[in-house]
């Protein structure tokens, strides 16, 4: 289903000419509305005046995570306080919360993208919709919820976390829908095994889950634990929130519609900026096209990923692959480039494994080191007897030794790395309680 097929299906010749006399006005709003960008344009020598559009976009420069801490809180801000309809910002947790507001007209944009986004992940107006995101200042639960009443749903506003009230409230009011990250969509498949709930009862046929890089290993434990199609739905807060991109669900593993009439998308070499090659990897950069109250321009998102147009089905919008990492995630381990993502995947399809990991990073000297920690399944652990698992444990067990040695031989073979893999016991790793769920403890700094 199309939400807006006018745009959705736009000619690209039509959409470039939409993107080209939407930049240029963003470009001379900036400059005359918000001092930094002023100053920043005036000393790369660009001026609304002059500017050529699309043809001089990386002319602009970039717009960087840092420049949100150094204008906190509304510095980047390009319309009066009473004028913000809506503030939101990250959780702060790596320094000062980065601050974005929103006008009525952004709020109006940002649930049409949103509902673009649903629609295309198998919603159909009239369906229930369990919304397992947070609400408050993240903008995941607010942006889902207009979007979900925007396309003509029934929300049932749960927020994140509270398993035992999600899936009693998945029995119970039997939506069709579900949204939540990655992560805590595997909690709930997890916990429904876990407690013997058959799918029988519950309604659940879609989820789309994001706010966090997953992989087709979830989507497999996903759509098996809680009988759905599940797609990917992408955004970051500085350039909106939930509903920059969305994967049809009738196309899912070929890549996420960027709804590029309001987000322009660019991806650049993460060393020298520079733009890369259709559908090769790089640092993913949005410039928004319709922002008033905070609009940006080049944003260095630092997520690594391409973008393709390739055979589209339904949309002429350009599509994004899968986050594979983060720029500052890449490490380099003896010359290797390696995304602690890339675990997830390389683990998959191994017998006796449960679907959680956590992947260590240390430094001896002047090199990273990553150790690897693998959950062993419960039917494992039921069938060895085992409370816990231990070094003595896996030196005792046969299988144990070969799962142990099965997996560190998959990692090298797929990454060219030997790493210390450790074997822990079902349930020993975190778990997602609503939220992003961190599976890279870094203890290089400490």
């Amino acid at each position: 289903m199309l939400f807006q097929p006018e745009i959705e299906r736009m000619p690209l010749a039509q959409l470039r000419k939409l993107q080209d006399a939407r930049l240029r006005q963003q470009v001379e709003y900036v400059y005359h509305r918000v001092p930094f960008y002023r100053a920043k344009l005036d000393a790369l020598g660009v001026h609304p005046s002059s500017f050529n559009g699309l043809a001089d976009i990386t002319k602009l420069g970039f717009t960087r995570k840092a420049d949100f801490r150094d204008n906190y809180p509304f510095g980047l801000f390009a319309v009066p306080q009473p004028e913000v309809a809506r503030l939101h910002c990250s959780s702060g947790t790596t320094g000062k919360a980065t601050v974005v507001g929103y006008t009525a007209q952004d709020l109006t944009i940002f649930a049409e993208v949103v509902a673009r986004s649903l629609a295309a992940a198998g919603c159909r107006p009239g369906m229930k919709l369990q919304n397992a995101y947070g609400y408050g200042l993240f903008t995941g639960g607010l942006g889902i919820h207009y979007g979900a009443e925007k396309l003509g749903l029934t929300v049932i506003p749960v927020s994140g976390g509270g398993t035992d009230r999600q899936l009693q409230l998945l029995q119970d009011f039997r939506p069709e829908i579900i949204c939540a990250t990655p992560s805590y969509a595997q909690v709930l498949a997890e916990e429904m095994q876990r407690r013997r709930i058959s799918h029988n009862f519950i309604n659940l046929q879609y989820a789309a889950l994001g706010a966090e890089p997953w992989t087709e290993t979830i989507r497999q434990q996903v759509e098996s634990g809680l009988h759905v199609r599940a797609t990917n739905i992408y955004g970051l807060s500085e350039i909106m929130g939930p509903g920059v991109s969305q994967e049809d669900v009738d196309e899912q593993g070929t890549g996420s519609y960027i709804w590029e009439d309001h987000f322009l998308p660019e991806v650049v070499d993460k060393d020298s900026g520079e733009p890369v090659a259709e559908g090769e990897l790089g640092v993913l950069v949005f410039t928004t096209l319709t922002k008033q109250a905070m609009p940006i321009l080049r944003y260095w998102t630092n997520d690594i990923t391409n973008i393709y147009y390739g055979e589209s089905r339904s949309r002429t919008h350009v599509k994004m692959g899968p986050i594979r990492g983060r720029a500052d995630d890449m490490l380099i381990i003896r010359g290797v480039n390696f995304f602690p993502t890339q675990v997830e995947d390389i683990l998959s399809g191994l017998d006796h494994v449960s679907p959680y990991y956590q992947v260590v990073v240390s430094r001896r000297g002047s090199l990273d080191e990553v150790k690897v920690s693998v959950e062993i399944s419960e039917e494992l652990m039921r069938r060895l007897e085992l409370d816990a698992v231990t070094e003595a444990a896996v030196q005792q067990h046969d299988c144990l030794r070969n799962l142990q040695g099965a997996c560190a031989k998959k990692i090298k073979d797929n990454i060219g790395l030997s790493m210390q893999v450790q074997l822990v016991g079902f349930g020993q790793l975190p778990r997602s309680e609503g939220g992003k769920l961190s599976r890279v403890q870094d203890l290089r700094n400490l």
